[in-house]
């Protein structure tokens, strides 16, 4: 026997209850009684400004842990007046010796004691230091963090052990097999060419010796300043975290002096269009004993749109629409892969091996791109099919496939903030950019209100534009930038008839 019944008794048949009914309350027990929330207050983003210009935002959830950051509005797009690469050595200089810690190993010990984890991400846009951690110990992660940013010692070891795991993580990025990180950077560079969120997110090679403290130094004492700065939290209260702020991070003196920025980068992205290629060996790139096939490998891209720009919401929900991946998961009967370059790519062209949509959002531009792989004798084909994506974008958009994209979409919004460090990344980036933050019911009522009508029009404007093209790997067989923006302009996407006559 089991918990007072028979083990072997059988629920399922309902031979052992026949009259208890299944969608009914059972009679005799007491009615539930639900959680509900209190007002609609708890779960707003709370925004204080201190006197220096510091932002300070909180969003309330349950839990004994917190995840709090500093966010700066600082990245390799603002490194034009300097050396390209100076957000790499930042990024990899993080959460070393301070004016109150002698090492890293300090650091993490203290953290260790509140159970704490700490991480630092550099993008485009923006410089991010964060902490997760038991919210307990918030004034030691507040102090902590102040120090990481602020009084960072920048020691001529810690640079050169920088310098040494940015050569090697560069050399690792031209050896991986999966090309992403690498095209990422080529159709940015293509699409923007040497202005803003064009630059290199990676130093290059011949600049790691030349980027120093004094370097660092002077790029720090512009862009590290409060009125760039939000300190972001998740899982605690606003006031305690804005006591902290004020504590810690309201007249603190930065290791490199205070003053006004003299020098910022303030330049709007200037989309230009245009092709980076690089021809590279991929025969021999493998996992492991077993080689994988070589491809060629062809991202194009259009200007779309800012995130802080309406149509920011129709992009994403066209950006969910085609949707596509690796043709590992695009086959067989059951698998629900609806979007289009599913439908229409991978599962049409067996030799596609990869065909993936992405859309990359900063404060002043956009970029929507397909990134496609196939075998390098493949490549004209693959080019047409990619480029005839694009124009059928811009025709009928069905009921049925666009309320699945908008559904898909909600879900992966939800599901996504289900996260703590997520919620703390989405609050930071959203006050940093906009002094406020849309609240997930908020985009999902955006989301729901997108119509076909919407998708066409975003479409449509996207298309005029040049196209940016990212081609890596065996190009003999390459169309030419004139064709490829040919076939954009044309109707049906197909590259010019000459070009495939003699081809």
């Amino acid at each position: 026997r089991r918990c007072g019944q028979a083990a072997g008794r059988s629920y399922s048949g309902g031979g052992a209850y026949p009259s208890v009914s299944l969608t009914c309350p059972l009679p005799g027990v007491p009615k539930a009684v639900f959680a509900a929330a209190e007002g609609r207050e708890q779960f707003e983003t709370r925004v204080t400004v201190l006197e220096n210009g510091l932002r300070v935002a909180s969003q309330n959830k349950f839990g004994q842990f917190c995840t709090v950051g500093l966010l700066i509005n600082s990245g390799s797009r603002h490194e034009a007046k300097y050396l390209s690469g100076i957000s790499h050595f930042l990024e990899k200089l993080a959460f070393s010796s301070t004016a109150q810690f002698g090492s890293k190993d300090e650091i993490l010990l203290t953290l260790e004691k509140h159970g704490g984890i700490c991480d630092c991400q550099a993008s485009r846009d923006t410089i991010m230091y964060a902490v997760s951690a038991d919210a307990r110990g918030l004034d030691t992660v507040v102090n902590l963090l102040a120090d990481v940013a602020l009084q960072p010692r920048l020691s001529d070891e810690e640079i050169e052990m920088t310098r040494t795991a940015i050569r090697f993580e560069l050399e690792d990025l031209n050896m991986r097999p999966d090309p992403e990180p690498l095209l990422t950077e080529m159709i940015h560079a293509a699409a923007y060419r040497d202005n803003t969120v064009g630059l290199n997110r990676f130093c290059p090679v011949e600049n790691t010796d030349k980027i120093d403290r004094e370097v660092l130094h002077s790029y720090l004492r512009n862009y590290y300043t409060p009125d760039r700065m939000v300190l972001a939290g998740v899982g605690i209260e606003h006031e305690q975290l804005v006591e902290c702020a004020k504590k810690h991070l309201l007249g603190a003196e930065p290791v490199w002096g205070s003053g006004q920025s003299k020098d910022v980068d303030r330049s709007v992205a200037q989309y230009t269009g245009g092709i980076v290629k690089v021809e590279k060996d991929m025969s021999d790139v493998s996992l492991g004993p077993t080689p994988i096939p070589e491809l060629t490998h062809i991202m194009i891209g259009l200007e779309s749109c800012s995130f802080l720009e309406e149509d920011f919401i129709p992009f994403a929900v066209l950006n969910m629409m085609m949707g596509g991946g690796g043709s590992f998961s695009a086959g067989g009967p059951g698998k629900g892969m609806f979007t289009r370059l599913y439908l229409n790519v991978l599962n049409r062209h067996h030799w596609m091996y990869n065909a993936t949509s992405y859309h990359h959002s900063y404060e002043d531009t956009g970029l929507l791109c397909i990134h496609a792989s196939a075998d390098p004798k493949q490549v004209r084909e693959m080019v047409e099919i990619i480029t005839r994506e694009f124009i059928l974008m811009a025709g009928a958009v069905g009921e049925v496939e666009l309320e699945r994209a908008k559904t898909q979409l909600k879900s992966m919004l939800m599901m996504n903030l289900e996260s703590r460090p997520v919620i703390f990344e989405d609050v930071g980036r959203q006050v940093l950019a906009t002094n406020t933050r849309k609240l997930p019911h908020e985009l999902c009522a955006l989301i729901g209100q997108v119509k076909s009508t919407d998708i066409k029009r975003v479409v449509t404007k996207m298309l005029h534009k040049k196209p940016a093209v990212a081609a890596l790997g065996d190009l003999t067989d390459l169309p030419t930038y004139e064709h490829i923006q040919a076939a954009l302009a044309s109707k049906d996407g197909r590259l010019p008839r000459m070009y495939r006559l003699f081809r």
